[in-house]
């Protein structure tokens, strides 16, 4: 599944820091802007699996379980 989140990435200092506003809790940081981007990355699949996971928990035997594709 492709998807594409907003990545914002300030400058401050030596360091670069980035948010995704899709995704609340979204961070990441780096020396470089594609550190930066690939710290927000992980940061993005961490939370996404963790409320994945935490959606799933305790379904009633009895659900259906299916899947939506977005385009």
């Amino acid at each position: 599944m492709h998807n594409e989140f907003t990545a914002i990435i300030e400058k401050e200092g030596e360091w670069y820091f980035a948010y995704c506003p899709e995704v609340p809790g979204a961070n990441g940081q780096g020396k470089t802007v594609e550190e930066c981007r690939g710290s927000l990355t992980e940061a993005i699949a961490l939370i996404l699996q963790d409320r994945r996971e935490d959606g799933l928990r305790g379904l009633p035997e009895d659900a259906i379980r299916d899947t939506v594709t977005l385009e």
